[in-house]
């Protein structure tokens, strides 16, 4: 027997690399080589431009939208969704940090697990980037009819 056949290799690979690791900062997968596990999908450690784009416009739309709900509450209109209303009762003029905070961990777990899945995560976000547009323009409307 050849020496080499002797050895016993360590396989990685037995369990995946968690979403929250050591790696985030300083390690270099991108994206999957192997086209099952493409398919598969799993985490990455780091994330593509293309994810970046929409999840800061998100956070941006979010911040506006909070910014033109006070306008239109200061010039007598009202709350329509109930949840915010809520928060907007017990914390007052600063329910826009509680909301951002809210948001935010939202996002943060979404761009971990958009490459999870058959449905990648990455639709959610732009359709929710989309539906956020859509709300602005309706409050855009709302502010010019004041």
């Amino acid at each position: 027997m050849i020496e080499s056949d002797k050895r016993v290799f360590n396989d990685r690979r037995r369990q995946p690399t968690p979403g929250l690791s050591q790696y985030i900062f300083r390690g270099r997968r991108k994206a999957f080589r192997r086209r099952f596990d493409q398919q598969q999908g799993g985490y990455v450690d780091r994330y593509s431009a293309g994810l970046f784009f929409p999840l800061i416009l998100i956070a941006v739309l979010n911040v506006s939208d909070s910014l033109f709900t006070m306008m239109i509450l200061d010039n007598g209109g009202e709350e329509v969704n109930p949840i915010v209303c809520c928060i907007m009762e017990v914390f007052g003029d600063r329910f826009w940090v509680w909301k951002f905070i809210i948001t935010s961990f939202g996002l943060i777990l979404l761009c971990l697990h958009s490459r999870i899945g058959r449905v990648k995560a990455f639709y959610a976000i732009v359709a929710t980037s989309f539906i956020y547009v859509l709300v602005l323009l309706y409050q855009i409307h709302v502010i010019s009819q004041l």
